[in-house]
């Protein structure tokens, strides 16, 4: 099989699907048959990479890169160019539309095109593969897209295939574009948001549902901007619950009316996921990035969705932004973790290229990464040792407390917390990070076993937890609701207590939600 143009990029995990690339495919109108879409994952050798392009026999072949593929992609994009020097290669994606004349990817690549190329893509391959009516040649290898009129764009939704829809995640997005100025993010770079012809929408989301798809990404910025579209969607999906949906969609923290709440609480438990960008709990530090958040009202809607909703919700905090100290970060964490979200996802700053957010550096002494994933390595505020620390941080608790692994021990750690001075659980959480360090010299890799034998050994030794009561407490985390046995260091030699616990399932009834999430939904006694 030969294929003239080759749409590929190389996801970060197989489960990963390439939204991007099936827009560029379904706006390719006559090419569409001399085309084809080839995923990859940044896992694998870049040679087995080139051979699979290769076989193809491509004129043509456009790369989508992104913070995480970026090295990755150079070094297949350079083989490919030593091979097949006569190959087009065409770039497009958020990593190359900035800063595109300083990449050495882009001065490799034939050409680049620097923003949405949904259409444009097809511009440029038709002007060079030619035909009854080719367009002229482009003179630049950096091409600017404009913004195409997105009730124009054809739906890429029928180019997920059946595979895509039985083991990928299905992103959907009903408009783009972010109202919001937040100087970190390339949505700050968008003049307005977008909204999709509404009733094509929800016809595709039709279709994808009768095909048999049931897990549903949102990557809208702002899925809660619009509480007229908002609801449309939302009461679309609840019409449809019967099938076991389960949604994730992106959530402005202080847009939360009662309209949408009422149909909020509709939802069963655990069928909605919403991740909340919070950020910084600094109204200092929001000011300075230009983010606008009322706290108040973010504190009103996180109580609400605890204790009226079933939501799964996911906030974002992050470390690193100009003027955060380590403190008011601990801050900024503690507030967060009273309103009880299910996750908190503890980032690290990332200089996005594009993003106004350079405009600190030299005031706030903001020194990055030089390669990918270019993070924040010290501030004015923010030592390189503390921020490695924090990365470790980051790491640990999304093993232990976003995971839904360690729930009840994780409450031992909360409940130590109140008797502290400061009653702070990012500190209490700090101090076990500084143990965890000390027995995981890496924190990638870390197999579940290893994570529950140094939770049993600091309950022990550095919390002085009852023996029993931290051995029960590690069983129900590790044996209560998976059937796993129960390991060696946990059993008790004086009882006749068996090696395995029965399953309990009890509040995971939403067969299509996420394992990660099952595991937020109920605590089994």
């Amino acid at each position: 099989m030969s294929s003239e143009i080759v749409l590929s990029t190389l996801n970060a995990r197989y489960h990963h699907s390439a939204f991007g690339l099936r827009y560029l495919f379904a706006n390719l109108r006559e090419l569409k048959e001399r085309s084809t879409i080839v995923e990859f994952t940044i896992s694998q050798n870049s040679k087995d990479i080139v051979e699979s392009i290769l076989k193809l026999e491509p004129k043509i072949v456009g790369f989508g890169v992104y913070i995480w593929n970026a090295d990755e992609t150079y070094e297949v994009v350079s083989i490919l160019k030593k091979l097949r020097p006569e190959l087009i290669v065409v770039l497009g994606g958020p990593e190359v539309s900035y800063e595109t004349d300083q990449q050495k990817i882009c001065h490799l690549a034939d050409y680049t095109i620097k923003g949405e190329g949904d259409l444009l893509f097809y511009e440029l391959c038709r002007s060079l593969l030619g035909g009854e009516k080719p367009a002229e040649k482009p003179s630049e290898k950096w091409i600017s897209a404009v913004l195409p009129e997105i009730g124009y764009l054809q739906s890429p939704y029928r180019y997920y295939t059946d595979e895509d829809i039985k083991n990928r995640v299905i992103y959907v997005e009903a408009s783009r574009g972010c109202p919001y100025k937040c100087e970190y993010c390339l949505s700050s770079l968008d003049k307005s948001v977008r909204n999709f012809p509404l009733q094509n929408f929800l016809s595709d989301m039709e279709q994808l549902i009768q095909r048999g798809a049931r897990q549903f990404k949102f990557i809208d910025r702002t899925f809660n901007l619009s509480i007229a579209v908002s609801t449309q969607i939302l009461q679309f999906f609840l019409d449809r619950m019967e099938h076991g949906l389960f949604l994730h969609f992106e959530m402005v923290p202080d847009r939360l009316p009662a309209e949408l709440r009422e149909l909020i609480k509709k939802f069963p438990k655990g069928t909605l996921q919403f991740e909340i960008g919070i950020q910084t709990w600094n109204p200092e530090v929001s000011k300075l990035v230009s983010r606008r958040q009322d706290y108040k009202k973010i504190e009103e809607n996180f109580r609400f969705l605890a204790q009226e909703t079933g939501v799964h919700t996911h906030a974002d905090l992050i470390v690193g932004l100009p003027g955060e100290t380590l403190q008011s970060f601990a801050t900024g964490f503690d507030a967060l973790a009273t309103l009880s979200p299910d996750e908190i996802q503890v980032g690290i700053l990332k200089r996005l290229k594009g993003t106004p957010i350079i405009r600190h550096d030299q005031e706030w002494g903001m020194v990055y990464q030089e390669h990918p994933p270019f993070q924040i390595l010290q501030t004015k505020t923010l030592d390189f040792l503390t921020l490695q620390k924090m990365n470790r941080f980051s790491q640990f608790w999304d093993m232990y407390a976003n995971s839904g692994n360690f729930q009840q021990s994780m409450k031992l750690l909360r409940e130590k917390a109140t008797k502290r001075s400061d009653g702070s659980y990012f500190w209490e959480f700090y101090e076990f990070v500084d143990f965890l360090s000390e027995r995981h010299k890496q924190t990638h890799s870390v197999a579940l076993l290893n994570l529950v034998e140094s939770m049993w050994v600091y309950l022990r030794t550095r919390m002085h937890v009852d023996e029993t009561v931290a051995r029960d407490v590690l069983i129900q985390d590790y044996a209560g609701k998976v059937k796993r046995d129960i390991p060696t260091f946990l059993r008790d030699p004086n009882s006749l207590q068996g090696s395995k616990r029965k399953n309990d399932d009890r509040g995971m009834k939403t067969s299509f939600t996420p394992k990660r999430q099952q595991r937020h939904l109920a605590i089994p006694s």
